[in-house]
């Protein structure tokens, strides 16, 4: 059984700065190609970026490029997501993800919710 564990969020003020992390536990987490994910309520989730398993690729949606960056170290077992210049229309619920699959290749949609394990989520708030 694979657990996925975020933490990190919070409440900050619009222009600053979060960092999210994420572990896995049950599982080979050098083996798993790894996802962010948000989702406001009433609203799909999308996806945020992603991190192969060796971090020779990541990908990201439009609206977070140049602001957000993911990284991993496997040594440590975990992912980490850096978002600078928050902005309001960043708040959600903020979840990582699994897959041991192909995933975060040559191309990425934020629409693919296909990973196979998922952690709880850890809600950032950006105030105006």
């Amino acid at each position: 059984q694979v657990e996925v564990v975020e933490s990190g969020g919070g409440l900050v003020q619009a222009g600053g700065s979060l960092r999210l992390s994420c572990t896995t536990s049950g599982g080979h987490f050098e083996d798993f190609n790894m996802g962010w994910f948000r989702q406001t309520p009433g609203k799909e989730r999308e996806g945020v970026a992603c991190i192969r398993w060796n971090g020779d690729t990541t990908h990201y949606v439009d609206s977070v490029k140049g602001r957000f960056t993911v990284a991993r170290d496997n040594a440590k077992k975990i992912v980490t997501l850096q978002m600078d210049n928050l902005k309001p229309e960043d708040t959600a619920r903020y979840f990582c993800a699994a897959t041991p699959y192909d995933y975060c290749r040559r191309s990425y949609s934020p629409h693919d919710q296909s990973m196979e394990y998922w952690g709880k989520g850890t809600q950032v708030t950006v105030s105006s």
